[in-house]
């Protein structure tokens, strides 16, 4: 049956998001992955480009953990022992002895009574939020949380909705006194690491303004965090953003497709917390979890982490990280002041912050830029992430390249 009516209004919507700026375009696709050679980390080659190898400034895998001979080999005993997919739903037969032992590894890294996997962290916010969400309940975020987190509240209808400006904690305190004599819970959401900056959320001092107004709350406040990019990438034990600022959220979601560089999400609360979602979470029970091999796989990185290479590379991690943004002062270009691997080169202009992406692939460089509606006008960066597999060859070259950029 033929569609023109809608393809020509779905066309026009295409047009439409490419006019704003707001269309991705053409995905890059990665053909082949390129082993670190002599004083150069790992590159890729990209469909199109034939053997031209690129370095990825734009990965999330903050360890470089996906490459490391004993995570693959993890992982292919896995898929040998258990196949390559769960075959179902973990309430029917999707349950796999490696799910249960990376969660019993995940809760003990995170101090935790108990941790329950998702399909992904976006799922995971996804699937938790909402049933903690009632309609007696208050939700106060941070104006520049993740999609999945605005998402997830949009799906939940609270009966008050909050957002407060950047890290503004007396709007966020302004926020939690109002809702107090209306709602029975209250629910303050924050990434740990905001992705597009770089920047951590101060949890002492938020927890601090949580537990002050509980008692107004009969159902309590509870601090929800979302750290994907933080576990595994900040602190001194890769254990995020509660690591850095020495408070233990409520509940806790993690990934194991960054830093872990697996795939899968999950999330870290109280028994009760955790076996209330297992009944609830939509994402959960009607999703097949990741595959027993991943399971097997994202266990040893977790324990890689929790161990003396874990911290070295944790060290090596936030020294290459200083030394791309200590680069980056010498050149006089602006950045935001941080310790993790995210490091943002603010540019402040749509068509130069392309131009610049485009300067940088020409030069076997990927990076992502962040442009306007993305970003708010005169705030377009170009996101750099700095992984563990990064060497000083490798940050030097990319400071050079910026520099021929900037004469």
């Amino acid at each position: 049956m033929p569609h023109e009516r809608i393809e020509s209004i779905l066309m026009g919507e295409l047009k439409r998001l490419e006019a704003e700026g707001r269309r991705k375009g053409k995905e890059t696709v990665v053909t082949r992955a390129l082993l670190a050679s002599g004083s150069r980390g790992p590159r890729v080659l990209i469909e199109g480009e034939g053997e031209k190898p690129f370095l990825r400034m734009n990965s999330n895998g903050y360890l470089g953990l996906s490459l490391r001979p004993e995570i693959v080999a993890a992982e292919h005993d896995g898929v040998r022992s258990f196949g390559t997919g769960p075959g179902a739903v973990r309430f029917i037969s999707g349950t796999w002895g490696p799910h249960l032992e990376l969660e019993r590894a995940l809760a003990a890294f995170h101090g935790r009574p108990a941790a329950m996997l998702f399909s992904s962290a976006y799922a995971t916010v996804m699937g938790m939020l909402p049933p903690l969400i009632t309609a007696d309940t208050a939700v106060i975020s941070d104006e520049l949380n993740h999609n999945c987190i605005i998402n997830a509240i949009r799906l939940a209808r609270p009966r008050e909705r909050y957002v407060y400006r950047h890290l503004d904690l007396t709007e966020l305190e302004a926020r939690l006194r109002e809702a107090a004599g209306a709602c029975k819970r209250a629910i303050i959401v924050t990434d740990g690491i905001f992705s597009m900056r770089g920047d951590h959320a101060p949890l002492a001092e938020i927890d601090a303004i949580a537990r002050k107004h509980d008692a107004a709350f009969p159902e309590n406040v509870l601090l929800v965090v979302d750290d994907s990019h933080g576990v595994g990438a900040f602190g001194a034990t890769g254990r995020g953003t509660e690591e850095h600022t020495g408070v233990t959220a409520d509940v806790l979601v993690g990934t194991l497709g960054k830093a872990f560089g697996v795939n899968g999400g999950y999330v870290v609360a109280s028994n009760a917390v955790i076996d209330y979602l297992r009944e609830t979470a939509a994402l959960y029970i009607y999703s097949n979890p990741i595959s027993p091999g991943e399971a097997v796989a994202a266990a040893k990185a977790v324990a890689l982490v929790d161990s003396a290479v874990g911290r070295d590379l944790l060290k090596h991690l936030s020294a290459t990280a200083r030394r791309f943004r200590d680069g980056l002062t010498r050149l006089r270009l602006e950045t935001i002041p941080g310790d993790h691997p995210i490091v943002p080169l603010v540019l402040g202009d749509t068509p130069r912050t392309a131009a610049l992406v485009r300067h940088l692939r020409e030069h076997g460089v990927l990076a992502t830029g962040l442009a306007f509606p993305v970003v708010p006008r005169g705030s377009e960066e170009i996101r750099f992430q700095i992984c563990a597999d990064h060497t000083a060859a490798d940050i030097d070259d990319v400071l050079r390249i910026l520099g021929e950029f900037k004469r």
